[in-house]
């Protein structure tokens, strides 16, 4: 019994065990792509993209977040062969941001507050690699903003163990498909948003409340 008990439990808290067929089809993204050529981008990966993307767009500054695969060689990937861990792919979200707004710098204290940057391979319930944390830099400033800020939480004494967050060159995001769009908006009472995913935004915003936008708060 305990172990049944155990596996409805992790079936229930797990991004990769929910579907589009039970789920909620969003309409499209509000603010046309177009709109966005204006806006600098970032790219992270960490966890369920669920959870990263209500995160980023819970920042001031940010216009505009979507879920996608990153990091892997698989053209055009799924979200089932991501799952799989077999493209090598991670769970990412692009950033469009307003670099007048907030820096890159704080774009990063957002990202490392709303992880465990030291949890290999996973965060919380998500295991694999598909899960990792990942920053991918654009460019050499980026790049050096990256791991200065993983040498300073390194330094800092936070965390008794390394960040494991990979610093990589970005090459290229491939666009989620649609019903994983504005998910935790979309899908409120889903167990794996109310038991993992709002809980996850709640600590990230405690910890920064000051990068976050006040009709954004969980």
């Amino acid at each position: 019994m305990f172990f049944v008990s155990a596996f409805l439990a992790t079936s229930l808290n797990s991004c990769a065990q929910n579907n589009s067929k039970s789920k909620t089809v969003p309409a499209p993204k509000t603010v046309a792509k177009d709109d966005l050529s204006k806006y600098s981008q970032a790219t992270f990966a960490a966890g369920c993209f669920w959870c990263e993307e209500a995160v980023f767009e819970s920042v001031k500054g940010v216009q505009e977040a979507v879920s996608g695969y990153a990091g892997g060689t698989e053209q055009n990937p799924t979200y089932h062969q991501v799952g799989s861990g077999s493209t090598g792919h991670a769970e990412t979200v692009n950033v469009y941001y307003d670099a007048t707004k907030i820096s890159y710098e704080n774009l990063l204290k957002a990202y490392f507050a709303s992880e465990d940057p030291t949890q290999v391979n996973g965060q919380g319930p998500d295991q694999g690699t598909q899960y990792r944390s990942i920053i991918f830099y654009r460019n050499p400033s980026e790049k050096k903003q990256a791991e200065d800020y993983i040498a300073m939480l390194n330094a800092s004494g936070k965390y008794n163990k390394p960040i494991a967050a990979q610093v990589v060159p970005f090459v290229k995001f491939w666009e989620a498909e649609g019903y994983h769009q504005d998910y935790i908006a979309h899908n409120p009472n889903d167990p794996y948003v109310m038991h993992e995913s709002i809980p996850r935004i709640k600590r990230f915003q405690a910890q920064v409340p000051e990068l976050i936008k006040p009709d954004h708060k969980f």
